[in-house]
């Protein structure tokens, strides 16, 4: 607790917390647009509570976020930069990406940032961002990568899946990895 912040109550922290988890669960299964009625049911307590302790949709993002989508994000990038081959990087990272994606429905909610009055979700959609840059330039240089695959390709084919996951026909998960094996063929250098 820091100066200034309010001790909460222990019923208050408690209905924080059962708040939290049943967003996560919510968030995770469904993304970051889910109905807060439905959370609030989830947790045990009111919609006014939710907006009581987070203040709405944001804060209730602000708050699990960190948990819900960054860990992943950022440890599928950690692994990245530890792999020595630019080439075998990209297909780990672009590969691992697309499975979270398929996997995590708020992950495409951050890629397409649809809350941008998130600073933290912003401050994700940055990192990775970054990362691709840093991805592409080292493709580029081990000439791993085609020379005419640039960071906004990456960006567009990363949104791009976000899209078609969040609004289109979702396909079945062995047609989605063989289209990632598609989409690596084509940027790749042979």
């Amino acid at each position: 607790m820091t100066v200034g912040e309010p001790r909460l109550r222990a019923d208050a922290k408690r209905n924080a917390e059962q708040i939290r988890r049943a967003a996560i669960e919510a968030f995770r299964g469904r993304g970051l647009a889910v109905p807060l009625d439905e959370v609030a049911k989830a947790a045990g307590v009111s919609k006014a509570t939710i907006f009581n302790r987070f203040g709405g949709r944001i804060g209730l993002i602000e708050a699990v976020i960190e948990q819900l989508v960054a860990g992943e994000l950022f440890a599928i990038i950690d692994h990245a930069r530890t792999i020595a081959d630019a080439g075998e990087r990209a297909a780990y990272y672009i590969d691992a990406i697309r499975e979270l994606q398929y996997r995590q429905p708020a992950v495409n909610d951050v890629l397409l940032q649809l809350y941008p009055e998130s600073q933290q979700l912003m401050a994700i959609c940055r990192v990775a961002g970054g990362f691709n840059a840093e991805l592409v330039e080292a493709g580029h240089e081990a000439r791993r990568l085609r020379p005419e695959f640039t960071e906004g390709d990456l960006q567009a084919l990363v949104h791009d899946s976000a899209l078609a996951l969040k609004y289109g026909s979702r396909p079945a998960a062995a047609d989605y990895e063989r289209r990632t094996t598609f989409l690596l063929d084509g940027i790749r250098t042979h």
